[in-house]
């Protein structure tokens, strides 16, 4: 497995890291929005500028094509990568999640995903 290309400079656009990308394997817009399950037109508008893809799409994105780190992508982008989670964060959120009452879990999911919808803008 190759290891990703490095981390793009600040002044990369999307629209011209997914040009290296389609170049760097030899596809066009229709077969990257069919390997990664969107519309072509939807790739068409990122490919022109005209849109960024949602956090969602940037990871499929990097696992699809993996020469292209999720961390690039992001950047390209103008948003910052999620963090991974390691399966002692995970145990520490949920060991917390579960001394809420239920409201309190309520409002706490309600307040992440206030702050994680923030990161798609």
């Amino acid at each position: 497995m190759e290891v990703p290309k490095s981390t793009p400079p600040a002044d990369e656009t999307f629209a011209q890291v997914l040009a290296a990308l389609k170049d760097e394997y030899g596809v066009n817009d229709s077969q990257v929005a069919k390997r990664i399950g969107a519309h072509v037109s939807t790739v068409n508008n990122w490919a022109h500028g005209k849109a960024t893809p949602r956090a969602a799409a940037i990871r499929t994105l990097a696992v699809v094509f993996p020469k292209f780190s999720e961390e690039r992508l992001f950047a390209a982008a103008g948003k910052r990568a999620p963090a991974p989670l390691s399966p002692d964060r995970r145990d520490a959120v949920l060991e917390v999640f579960d001394r809420l009452t239920k409201e309190q879990q309520e409002m706490l999911l309600i307040q992440a995903s206030a702050v994680a919808d923030s990161n798609e803008q």
